[in-house]
């Protein structure tokens, strides 16, 4: 059968290679048409748009390139018709993904949503245009089958793919010495796969440097990004870098900053304690706190339903906050421990590794029953 799916950001470029590997072992002999990444074509998808293309972050941004996006969305919708795929696969890049979706219900092809977008946090009504033009939604969070139940849409809990993405993960054991780490205790700064991001958080993050002199601090980079984002900190604060791969660096960290989204639910599964970050423009932010629907931006809190970790957010992320909050959970051994505890708890809460598989599994048996 073929399979046409987009992914349009890092994490979505992870979670689609490891669905790809899913489909494949249902369905040998899927021909799959992609807008991702590096990781979905060694999966062995054609590749149609790499990611790293579409990375418009805020409202601003995307006003700004509107032209370039709706061209991309063109040419996706015309693409599609050209693959005749047997279903559409999105995943979660929702102002990109839904209007796909909306194409593809109306021209007769079936659509699967694989990571829903986060339309329980905001814009709850978009999940009505979810159950008219999503044939069948497969959620990574336990909470998002309730909540999709107030609308009367059944979907499917698969687990969260995550966990399949570090048990796969073999740590490196030489990596302190391959990268010139040296034995002192780190600090991991993960400022975010955007360059948008990358260029407010990481100055904030920069500012801890010299109040922590027993520990090191590194900075978890990504190739899609140009180097000067990280490199230029260097001339400035005695830091080091590693590229893509924040999973080895995760894996020996004492202590982490996080901006929030996918690596904080990432760090929570390393065990490494963190303080979530994140800071936007003074006009996004205003409408953000104005539609946002649930009490936390971090998974690892929104999952728990609970805080256990600390969320410095806007105007609260400062260099006095962050030097608390961060004190906390590299001296504190109690602040230390209760985080720990709760991603213990949330390990229960998610379940168990296999989501990927069991996401191709039951698309692909999905599609057959359809034939």
């Amino acid at each position: 059968m073929k399979y046409y799916i987009i992914a349009g950001e890092r994490s979505g470029d992870l979670h689609g290679s490891n669905l790809i590997k899913g489909i494949r072992k249902h369905d040998p002999d899927a021909q799959i048409r992609v807008w991702g990444g590096d990781m979905m074509q060694e999966a062995g998808a054609e590749i149609v748009k790499h990611y790293r293309d579409l990375a418009f972050m805020g409202f601003f941004e995307v006003i700004k390139n509107l032209p370039t996006i709706l061209g991309f969305l063109s040419f996706c919708k015309k693409d599609i018709k050209n693959f005749q795929p047997d279903v559409v696969i999105l995943i979660d890049y929702a102002g990109f993904n839904m209007r796909v979706a909306k194409f593809a219900k109306t021209n007769g092809f079936k659509t699967f949503y694989y990571i829903s977008p986060k339309v329980w946090a905001w814009n709850q009504s978009r999940a009505l245009k979810i159950k008219q033009f999503v044939d069948k939604m497969f959620v990574i969070f336990p909470f998002e089958t309730a909540f999709f139940q107030k609308f009367d849409y059944e979907v499917e809990y698969v687990g969260n793919p995550l966990f399949d993405a570090i048990a796969d993960f073999t740590p490196n054991p030489n990596f302190r010495k391959d990268t010139r780490l040296g034995q002192k205790p780190i600090i991991a700064l993960l400022p975010g796969s955007r360059k948008q991001e990358v260029e407010t958080m990481l100055g904030l993050m920069m500012s801890q440097v010299y109040e922590f002199p027993d520990y090191q601090f590194v900075i978890g980079a990504v190739s899609n990004l140009p180097k000067e984002l990280y490199a230029r900190w260097q001339s400035i604060f005695p830091v080091k870098i590693v590229m893509d791969d924040a999973y080895n660096l995760l894996s020996v960290a004492d202590a982490a900053l996080v901006t929030s989204g996918t690596a904080t639910l990432e760090t929570a599964l390393f065990n490494v304690p963190q303080v979530v970050c994140y800071k936007g423009g003074w006009a996004a932010y205003q409408v953000y706190k104005r539609v946002i629907r649930v009490p936390f931006v971090s998974l690892v809190n929104l999952i728990a339903g609970r805080e256990i970790v600390k969320e410095l957010l806007q105007n609260d992320l400062t260099k006095e906050n962050l030097l608390t909050e961060l004190s906390k959970i590299t001296i504190n051994q109690t602040t230390r421990q209760n985080q720990l505890d709760g991603y213990a708890e949330i390990k229960n809460i998610l379940g168990e590794k296999g989501a990927s598989e069991r996401a191709g599994r039951l698309m692909v048996e999905e599609l057959k029953r359809k034939m």
